[in-house]
């Protein structure tokens, strides 16, 4: 008798931080994913890229962003990169994606949620292996919906099922509560016996920060002693948690905007709320995931489905969709068009976010946040729970990256890769390796020792091999030049190695500069390193 084949549901949180869940060492209410994720293995040695749209392009074609064609994201391109090879802001043709490979082979394909790969007629999800999807497409937006969002957001708010544009959404439209509501009725479709692909991908916790009141209303109070208070009860509790070592030495937060201590009593309660909406986000969201897993349960789809759950990078410490160029137009117009009162903050006509010291507060101990290429910005919780995973209960510290997720899925459902054509045009080879013998524990690892893995976004550069990490970051955040670090012994990037072992730097340039070459990466602008200090803050 041939054995079914597995169901698979994929989650994406947007700018979530590292220690934010509950079984991540966070104080936020997550008990759904904290089930999950303690009935499965948590992933510590996850990475993403730096930004949102380059690891949805990782997720969905097992290869680099820069092949994929979102070298850049679209809404921050340095000038001279829009349409090069591999900053086409879009999912190209030189990929075949993961549903399209899965309904080849049989499946289901259906997604609710963020797409932000594309919105030209070979890039959007119907044309990309959805069979069924609302997507909603760019960067992101209002979480109430459609309207005002396009008075501080660079793009317009643009949702569509199955390629057709949604004109109006219900009027109590909130994103995390209707992507699942989208995604329960698509699962409920099923008129056959075909196994499913589910992408749930999350806007929350993305800026704007935005929630129901009743869930603001539970986190009052929580954060008034300030992001530094919260960061050390955070690393307090993933040492105990076993997430990271005893001791561990924080990276020091960088930020440019004040020390909590200094500012007034006004100031100290506007960004306290801030986070206590973003907490809120979070918690919906969680509850959310939980209406999705009951469905699961309840239709007793639940033991055979894989559920896979990470956030999309880092913590988000600036406005990074917005920067460098539409930084001041956007807060501008927030100014302008928004009520962002202490009481009023997270409501419909409220357009804030929380800044890079309550980011470094879930990112630590790692270096800064979203957007670098430090393990701030590409460290991200994961975890993998249900068939397949014999590492039950375990926490996991294997180096992996969002690439592996495509190689993966298609080795525990028992497709083929395919190979180097696809539809009668060439495609790129995934760079991912599957996870699956890792996660079934008939491997100690998931990539050997010589696996080189390169990063690179807005000119900020990484590349690893084992736990050698060598580092990149312009002025005023970083060197100017290529740093050294042992991730073994100094997981917060702070001890420089590249004087005393200047051969292993040599190495990991080598091994850069055969990545840049093999991806396409493009040499940033001065201009960009220049405006970089926006970013950091």
């Amino acid at each position: 008798m041939t054995a079914k084949r597995p169901n698979f549901l994929l989650i994406v949180a947007d700018d979530l931080g590292f220690s934010d869940l509950g079984a991540f060492g966070g104080e936020i209410a997550t008990p759904h994913l904290d089930a999950l994720a303690t009935a499965g293995v948590r992933l510590t040695g996850f990475h993403s890229a730096p930004a949102c749209s380059p690891t949805r392009a990782m997720l969905m074609t097992g290869t680099d962003p820069h092949i994929a064609g979102i070298g850049s994201m679209l809404e921050v391109s340095a000038p001279g990169f829009a349409g090069a090879p591999g900053y086409e802001g879009y999912l190209n043709q030189r990929v075949v994606t993961l549903p399209e490979l899965l309904r080849d082979a049989g499946y289901r394909t259906i997604l609710s949620g963020k797409w932000h790969l594309g919105d030209t007629p070979t890039s959007k999800p119907d044309a990309r292996g959805f069979e069924r999807s609302f997507a909603f497409l760019p960067a992101g937006g209002s979480h109430y919906g459609q309207g005002e969002l396009n008075r501080f957001a660079t793009v317009e708010a643009l949702y569509e099922e199955d390629g057709v544009p949604v004109e109006a959404l219900p009027d109590d439209f909130y994103s995390s509560d209707y992507f699942a509501t989208k995604l329960i009725q698509y699962l409920a479709e099923r008129d056959d016996d075909r196994p499913f692909f589910a992408y749930l991908p999350f806007t929350a916790p993305h800026w704007p920060l935005q929630a129901p009141d009743a869930e603001i209303a539970k986190y009052r109070g929580r954060y008034d002693d300030g992001p530094n208070a919260l960061r050390a009860r955070r690393l307090a509790r993933l040492e105990a948690l076993g997430l990271c070592e005893p001791d561990v030495e924080p990276h020091p937060v960088v930020a440019d905007e004040p020390e909590w201590e200094a500012l007034d009593a006004a100031g100290k309660a506007w960004s306290a709320r801030t986070m206590e909406v973003y907490a809120a986000m979070v918690d919906r969201m969680d509850q959310n995931i939980g209406r999705v897993v009951e469905h699961l349960r309840s239709t007793g789809e639940l033991d055979n489905t894989l559920i896979l759950f990470l956030s999309d990078n880092g913590a988000e410490g600036a406005i990074v969709e917005a920067m460098p160029i539409y930084g001041p137009i956007i807060v501008d117009r927030v100014k302008r068009h928004y009520d962002n009162s202490l009481d009023n903050l997270g409501r419909p006509t409220s357009c804030c976010w929380y800044g890079p010291r309550w980011a470094q507060a879930a990112t630590a101990p790692s270096r800064l946040h979203k957007a670098f290429t430090s393990e701030g910005g590409i460290r991200v919780p994961a975890f993998a729970s249900g068939p397949g995973v014999t590492r039950a209960g375990e926490i996991g510290h294997a180096f992996s990256t969002a690439m592996d997720v495509l190689p993966t899925v298609l080795d525990m459902a028992g497709i083929a890769p395919a190979g180097t054509h696809y539809a009668g045009r060439p495609i790129a080879l995934p760079r991912g390796r599957s996870m699956a013998p890792w996660l079934a524990g008939k491997a100690d690892a998931v990539h050997s020792q010589e696996t080189e893995t390169g990063w690179e976004l807005f000119g900020r550069r990484a590349v690893r091999k084992g736990d050698w990490k060598a580092l990149w970051l312009p002025h005023p955040v970083g060197a100017g030049g290529w740093q050294l670090y042992d991730l073994a012994t100094d997981p917060g990037e702070i001890h420089d190695r590249a004087a005393d072992r200047p051969d292993i730097l040599a190495e990991l340039r080598e091994a850069w500069e055969r990545y840049a070459a093999e991806t396409g990466v493009l040499p940033t602008p001065v201009s960009v390193f220049e405006l970089d200090g926006a970013l950091a803050g």
